[in-house]
């Protein structure tokens, strides 16, 4: 893993390239021509603006504030840092910004307020405040960020949440109604101890009070001891809970206590402090990103302890992600005139309700589980769980509609869940889900030009993140030069860098010569040739992979894709079951992934041809974790032309839904009606794809398949991964020439998951 020096480095490059920052304002209209102009600016805008003036709530109709939030912040508490400054902050909110993007489709500007004067900030905020839909504020020390919101949401009519104190609140508590089933313990009847004092530590108590937690039963620690009656440094918020005995310690109060909850130091709950809890203890240890009980510690220490922590390493991580996007996404969407406890009450059930419903296989793939379910090791939602936004913004519109403070109900709920699935589109955001896969188990990757820059670059990052153990081919004084460069750093023997080329390698090169000789003796190749062939990186690289020497293979940077599938299609061959090799490309769309095949491989498919590679694209997509909805493209729809380029399409289906009648599959059908659901439902509401999402487009030939994700790839926010090798016996694939950085990584990633597959299928 990097060192802190590397990660810091690595950090300010992320930062500062290609574009500083972290979001940007993109439009949301045409603005081509002169006409678009006029009505975009003047004279067309003063259009709108009189309707508004007329009417304020026309703002919602005619602008961007409906799903715009504000990210605010003075600077005063950010992260672990400190008060280090409105300025310092910025990258901290904008980065709050894109997981409201990413995860809810919210879009946001992060405002930084170089005011600590709690009046000011207040009066600041409130005179901003009708441009936008929502406040989110963020990293303002405690106790003024308490009656910052507290004022804020009294004097505006719009939701305004302090994420710091209610996301950890809400998520923890829902962590806690879980924890006290499975314990079975009665929440009015359990002793809480509670390590902090600060905003996030007093919200949880405030909010674990509303659930049934008695406050005469929670026993507070701040840096300064416990919270009692004779401290006179306690702010009116933690009087509340200043009902200890003068000058306990944490090591007396933790004595029969049900359930701790750290919100301050690392390592401060010690293994004896675990020990003289109550029977199945719960403990929630939420420093970051040194925990006040290390997890492993935790659990060793006491077999029945249930216990969370802030840290995606562990299960149960107490993460705000799985509240803020959705909560203001819900707010948001019924016009909410602020967020009250009743919403956040919903929110804390919906959490918990959902960790007890059955898990989707995609998310046991994306975390790389066999099967997760309600438990001690799963009493909470995975971040990337694509239910999430389906469940949360449903309850917490549905309490806000209940408790007065919505302006616009929503009647048909089937029709707003369908809308929100749709917001999930983020192809990033799918990629992450394969990343977190792959590195439950990293497999070792062959890189065949790692003496090229990017491509040491992208084995680098795979090997950092965890994704895979790279093996390195190619020149090693220059791969040497060039790990130096880069501070590529691993401990010894951990990756190997290999010449095929060099005499250390002549034992292993003769090695694979002969298996080599021995597969195509048949077909003119005589053993001096293959010895010859073995100097090759790609085929020297394909035959570790044959040989076992090696879990996967990545080619092609520096050679076009013909050249390099050829030694591949020789080497490794076809699965026995498979009538072709074919390819498909990943396409990460702002609206979701999307497949396209035959992209690389077979020119001019047959009927039969068409009908494999769907097939196989369908295999692709489930292994990866998606559920196929497939069309199959012509330039005509459900038999209106007899051309045999159609009809050989529409025999493909034809034979899919005979032999595959599970498939979700249809066709011969027009682009823009496989991708537009409500052009389909008019046109063709018979199709067996009707009301669904299509993923997967199957073009007719190589031509139009080729074309279509060349064009794809040079558009605005659409990243291809691929082309990816279907139908070979072993995972060997290959990226197109002077491919990314990114796109090897994404390649990588998804040749560690397809090792991963056939390996669990073997088993």
């Amino acid at each position: 893993m990097p060192s802190d020096a590397k990660l810091y480095n690595d950090a300010l490059l992320y930062h500062s390239q290609p574009t500083p920052g972290k979001i940007s304002v993109v439009p949301t209209k045409k603005h081509t021509t002169q006409r678009d102009l006029a009505l975009a600016y003047s004279p067309g805008v003063a259009a709108p603006c009189l309707e508004i003036e007329k009417n304020p709530h026309d703002a919602y109709k005619y602008t961007s504030k409906g799903n715009l939030v504000a990210v605010i912040s003075n600077g005063t508490a950010v992260l672990g840092l400190g008060d280090i400054g409105a300025l310092a902050g910025k990258p901290v909110m904008e980065g709050k910004g894109l997981l409201f993007k990413i995860f809810a489709d919210i879009d946001v500007f992060d405002i930084e307020i170089d005011e600590k004067d709690p009046e000011k900030f207040i009066q600041t905020v409130k005179a901003i405040a009708p441009t936008f839909g929502g406040i989110n504020l963020e990293d303002i020390k405690a106790p003024e960020s308490f009656e910052i919101e507290k004022r804020l949401v009294a004097e505006l009519d719009i939701p305004v949440m302090h994420d710091d104190q209610h996301g950890t609140a809400i998520i923890s508590a829902a962590a806690l109604l879980n924890a006290l089933e499975l314990a079975v313990k009665k929440i009015d009847q359990i002793k809480l101890v509670v390590s902090g004092a600060g905003s996030a530590a007093l919200a949880s108590a405030n909010l674990y009070v509303l659930l049934g937690v008695k406050v005469e039963n929670i026993i507070m620690f701040d840096v300064n001891g416990v919270l009692s009656s004779e401290r006179t440094d306690l702010s009116d918020l933690q009087k509340k809970y200043a009902l200890a005995k003068p000058g306990i310690t944490l090591s007396e109060a933790i004595v029969g206590a049900d359930v701790f909850l750290g919100l301050s130091a690392g390592n401060v709950l010690k293994p004896e402090m675990l020990l003289a809890m109550a029977p199945d203890p719960i403990v929630f240890a939420m420093a970051n990103p040194t925990p006040e009980i290390d997890y492993n510690l935790a659990i060793s220490t006491r077999k029945d302890v249930i216990m969370a922590t802030g840290r995606s390493d562990y299960p149960n991580q107490v993460n705000n992600v799985l509240g803020f996007p959705y909560i203001f996404r819900g707010a948001l969407d019924v016009r909410a005139t602020k967020i009250n406890e009743e919403m956040k009450m919903a929110a804390v059930k919906a959490l918990a309700g959902l960790a007890k419903e059955h898990v989707p296989e995609q998310v046991n793939i994306a975390y790389g589980e066999k099967h997760l379910s309600f438990g001690r090791e799963y009493i909470l939602p995975k971040p990337f769980d694509t239910r999430l936004i389906e469940v949360i913004p449903v309850a917490v519109a549905q309490a806000a509609i209940a408790s007065g403070v919505a302006l616009e109900p929503i009647e048909d709920w089937e029709k707003y869940r369908d809308q929100l699935a749709e917001r999930l589109g983020s192809g990033s955001k799918w990629m992450k889900q394969l990343v977190n896969r792959a590195k439950e188990n990293p497999k070792r990757v062959v890189f065949a030009e790692a003496d090229q820059l990017d491509v040491l670059k992208a084995a680098q990052i795979a090997y950092e993140e965890g994704i895979a153990i790279p093996i390195l081919l190619g020149n090693k004084d220059l791969i040497y030069e060039l790990m130096s460069e880069i501070s590529f750093d691993a401990p010894e023997g951990v990756i190997m860098v290999i010449d095929p080329k060099s005499d250390e390698q002549k034992e292993r090169r003769s090695q694979y010569a002969y298996e080599y000789w021995l597969k195509r003796q048949r077909k003119g190749v005589k053993l001096f040739d293959a010895e010859s062939i073995m100097n090759e990186r790609n085929y020297f690289g394909a035959m570790m992979v044959m040989q076992h020497d090696a879990d996967a293979f990545i080619s092609g940077f520096t050679r076009s894709y013909a050249n390099v599938v050829k030694p591949i299609i020789e080497i490794v061959g076809r699965k026995t079951d498979c009538r072709k090799v074919s390819a498909t490309n990943l396409m990460l769309t702002p609206k979701g992934p999307l497949f396209l095949s035959d992209t690389a491989v077979n020119i001019d498919p047959s009927a039969e041809d068409l009908a494999c590679i769907s097939h196989m694209t369908a295999e692709m997509m489930q292994m990866l974790g998606m559920q196929p909805v497939m069309a199959l493209l012509s330039y005509s729809n459900f038999g209106t032309s007899n051309h045999e380029l159609s009809t050989k399409v529409s025999q493909a289906v034809k034979f899919l839904h005979e032999h595959f009648p599970d498939l979700l599959v249809d066709g011969e059908i027009q682009a823009d009606f496989a991708l537009n659901q409500d052009m389909r439902h008019d046109r063709f509401p018979f199709s067996k794809i009707e009301g669904k999402k299509v993923n997967a487009l199957i073009f007719p030939g190589l031509s139009s398949a080729n074309i279509a994700y060349k064009i794809m790839k040079e558009q605005h926010d659409v990243a291809s991964v691929g082309p990816i090798l279907m139908g070979l016996s072993e995972p060997v694939h290959i990226v197109q020439m002077r491919a990314t950085v990114d796109e090897i990584v994404n390649m990588t990633t998804i040749a560690v998951i397809d090792a991963i597959d056939r390996q669990r299928v073997k088993v």
